[in-house]
């Protein structure tokens, strides 16, 4: 009698270790396509069987352990933050091919190129008064061009600033969405994990690491910590420290929780992106543009300055006139001449078109480096253009870089629903089999009671 009731209790402690195992794998089915999740797998262990010791054997549930591969989820990350980085690159300098696009049949270059072609028309009848005209009309066409791509130029960097202060407020957010969920992340006194708030923690992790760059260390309580950069705290246990922005500077700066200067911490994610582009790569762009415009205003100005206009006379004012403090390019403009000023003769020869041969030649006249202004031009949306280029190749690439990370990492801790499906029909035969276990023990029970009754 008694081999028979130890024989159920161990029968319908099977039936709840079952239940608990079609319990994981249901868990798992419903979250298959949760953000974060990682498949838990049921621990079955035997029990031990010793009659001497009254060891009675049977199956037992062990918790549910996790498949997450923190080497796996790490790769993601670390592709996540190449992506986003190359990704923000693009975005930012995509808006600029509109001032500087090399095909374009108006602007800086085509433009220039015009108002050499005005002076030229100006030597066959220098004393032309429309076609005087014509040359201060084009010479403010240029200004204007060039005030239109330094002001464009301008404009995408304070739209970087203002994605710099989304991202450092997203990142800060995500810290403190992390700090929450390791509160309640805490590995309990058994050892086990929520894995619905493990999922939560997971996905904010690799939210982050769209945004910047980071090291994050698993604590013995199931507590993650967060360091921006590898080196700053961002989240330690349940506390944020915030990073925050320095606008102050033409040179946007990362402050830490205490102030210090991190910037250069930051080396992937959209947050770096924003920062190279800001600091290094737009600068790089205006100084060449201003390069550009003062040199193409100076040796205009100069070559005029070497001439007479229509009554004979010195020039006494510029035909460009720029601040080179704020920006040439920026500042460029055609001061008020009349027709008549322009200085299209040289000394000793008035009412002639030497000078305005002269201005026309600077169309293929070459700085100290050996470049016309159109190739000057030409360089700088060439520099433009492969930049943006660059970018969007290494986008691509690191997006099949970041695919074959998320497919290895589905494939180690992903929930496959046949392979569920499998678990579930195995566990509902175990279960069915233990139940007509139970019944034929039931039944021979009540017949020995019967017996032992006498009835």
């Amino acid at each position: 009698m008694g081999s028979i009731m130890t024989s159920l209790l161990n029968s319908a402690n099977a039936m709840r270790v079952y239940e608990g195992a079609l319990e994981v794998t249901e868990n798992n089915i419903t979250n298959a396509n949760t953000p974060g999740y990682a498949k838990q797998v049921a621990n079955l262990e035997a029990r031990p069987f010793d009659l001497a010791t009254g060891e009675s054997g049977g199956v037992a549930l062990n918790g549910a352990q996790s498949s997450r591969d923190q080497f796996a989820e790490q790769a993601v990350r670390d592709q996540q933050t190449a992506v986003n980085f190359y990704q923000q690159k693009a975005s930012d300098l995509s808006p600029l091919e509109n001032y500087f696009s090399t095909s374009n049949t108006s602007g800086i270059g085509p433009d220039m190129s015009s108002l050499f072609s005005a002076f030229s028309q100006l030597s066959v009848n220098p004393n032309d008064t429309v076609s005087r005209q014509a040359v201060l009309n084009q010479a403010t066409t240029v200004a204007l061009d060039f005030n239109q791509a330094a002001n464009g130029l301008l404009s995408q960097g304070s739209n970087i600033d203002q994605g710099t202060r989304g991202t450092i407020d997203n990142i800060n957010q995500v810290a403190q969405t992390i700090a929450q969920l390791n509160q309640q992340n805490r590995v309990d006194p058994q050892g086990g994990i929520n894995a619905g708030v493990d999922a939560q923690l997971n996905a904010a992790l690799e939210q982050l690491s769209q945004l910047v760059n980071y090291t994050a260390l698993q604590q013995p309580d199931g507590t993650v910590s967060v360091y921006v950069g590898g080196q700053t705290p961002l989240v330690v246990s349940d506390q944020v420290y915030a990073i925050q922005g320095d606008f102050t500077a033409p040179q946007t700066a990362v402050l830490s929780s205490t102030g210090a200067d991190i910037t250069s911490e930051m080396t992937g994610g959209q947050l770096s992106a924003l920062l190279d582009d800001k600091n290094n790569i737009l600068p790089s762009y205006v100084n060449s543009l201003n390069s550009l415009a003062q040199n193409f205003a100076d040796q205009v100005n100069t070559t005029l300055d070497n001439g007479i206009d229509e009554n004979g006379a010195a020039p006494v004012t510029d035909l460009f006139t720029y601040d080179a403090t704020t920006g040439a390019a920026q500042t460029l403009s055609v001061n008020p001449l009349t027709p008549d000023q322009i200085a299209a003769a040289l000394p000793g020869s008035p009412g002639g078109n030497e000078n305005a041969l002269n201005l026309a030649a600077l169309a293929n006249a070459k700085d100290a480096n050996g470049y016309t202004f159109a190739q000057l031009y030409g360089n700088l949306g060439g520099q433009i253009g492969s930049d943006l280029s660059a970018a969007q190749n290494n986008q691509s690439t690191k997006q099949a870089l970041l695919n074959q990370a998320q497919s290895m990492r589905q494939q180690i801790s992903g929930v496959s629903l046949d392979e569920e499906a499998q678990y579930v029909l195995e566990y509902q035969r175990s279960y069915q089999a233990i139940a007509e276990t139970v019944t034929i023990l039931n039944s021979l029970t009540q017949t020995l009671m019967n017996m032992m009754s006498g009835t």
